[in-house]
């Protein structure tokens, strides 16, 4: 069958690989769609992130929608989202409910476990999530980062017309904003120095935009947001997010930085007496992503922007890295037909 193969950073070709086996109990799926990530691009420029690194050809994705061909308990031909984690669910962390940071845990896409920019794949039963009728292949791959999204307001502990601000308006920062809408932010704020990703956030509902993190400053008259979600990619995004939050505020970091460091005046944060968590993946949140996207609480559409076959693969991952065409999320479709 076909994939998409990274050999090293920004070496993505297409190429066959083995037909996968389903395991005992297993379900074998026909991948409809997946979602490039943030975190793909990562192993796509740096070929690592940390000390998860490409050692051989390797397939990207863990994004995705699939449709069961056989094995499982559903039926051939129902269009499910995937969980990409796969916890041992025997160490301390599965036991005390916290399988997001089980340090087992067989994660699709990330290596050495092979992911889903290919045309079949295998999982177990429990990690595939049936979606209602109308839910199109994108909508579904799109699950996965909305749990991210939903996870980390978890962690916020959001209250009732709090101040909320986003650094970085990626399709998680655009994500959290609308799920932060939803769990009672009062103001909500959006930072991106890339002026079609702060115009994106404002159509999807922040009530101020800007290029640099001062600006909440400016909004706040000097107080601070009293919730700040970071979704950069950059090095300096938690001490802008230490920046504009209020005193005894609360930050959550859910991006990857560039070269796996990040920078963070520990005066600035010991002084204002802040809650920093850092977000990892998500927990049990698939079946309120769907709840979420089915009653229209959340637009994931405007968010896939561009859409691709998988010959076309490289130039998606090109194109998203490269911030053009006004690309927000690339959704590449293994077998074609829904572009």
């Amino acid at each position: 069958m076909r994939a998409a193969l990274l050999y090293r950073a920004r070496d993505l070709r297409i190429g066959q690989v083995p037909d996968p086996v389903p395991g005992p109990g297993e379900a074998l799926l026909k991948v409809r769609a997946v979602g490039i990530c943030g975190s793909d691009l990562h192993y796509y420029l740096d070929g690592c992130i940390g000390t998860a690194q490409v050692q051989d050809p390797f397939i990207m994705g863990h994004e995705f929608a699939a449709e069961v061909v056989e094995g499982g308990l559903l039926p051939p031909g129902t269009l499910v989202a995937v969980d990409p984690a796969q916890p041992c669910g025997t160490c301390e962390w599965c036991h005390t409910g916290h399988h997001n940071l089980c340090p087992k845990v067989r994660f699709v896409g990330s290596p050495p476990y092979s992911g889903a920019l290919t045309e079949y794949i295998t999982a177990p039963p429990e990690n595939l999530f049936p979606v209602p009728a109308h839910f199109d292949a994108a909508t579904t791959a799109l699950l996965e980062p909305l749990g991210v999204a939903i996870h980390a307001l978890d962690l916020a502990r959001l209250k009732p017309m709090e101040s909320v601000a986003v650094l970085g308006a990626g399709s998680i920062g655009l994500l959290l904003l609308q799920v932060a809408r939803q769990c009672g932010a009062g103001q909500l704020f959006a930072i991106d120095p890339i002026n079609y990703r702060a115009e994106a956030a404002r159509k999807l509902g922040a009530d101020g935009v800007a290029g640099t993190y001062e600006a909440i400053l400016d909004w706040t008259k000097g107080r601070g947001a009293d919730v700040v979600l970071e979704a950069t990619n950059s090095p300096l995004g938690p001490q802008h997010a230490a920046e504009a939050v209020r005193i005894g505020g609360r930050v959550v970091l859910v991006g990857i930085p560039e070269g796996d460091r990040f920078t963070l005046n520990a005066s600035l944060v010991r002084r204002k007496g802040l809650t920093i968590k850092l977000s990892r993946r998500m927990g049990h949140v698939y079946s309120r992503a769907i709840q979420m996207v089915q009653s229209k609480r959340v637009q994931l559409a405007p968010i896939a922007t561009h859409h691709f076959g998988l010959e076309d693969t490289p130039e998606a991952f090109a194109l998203q890295a490269e911030y053009r065409d006004g690309v927000l999320k690339s959704v590449i479709y293994p077998w074609g037909g829904e572009r």
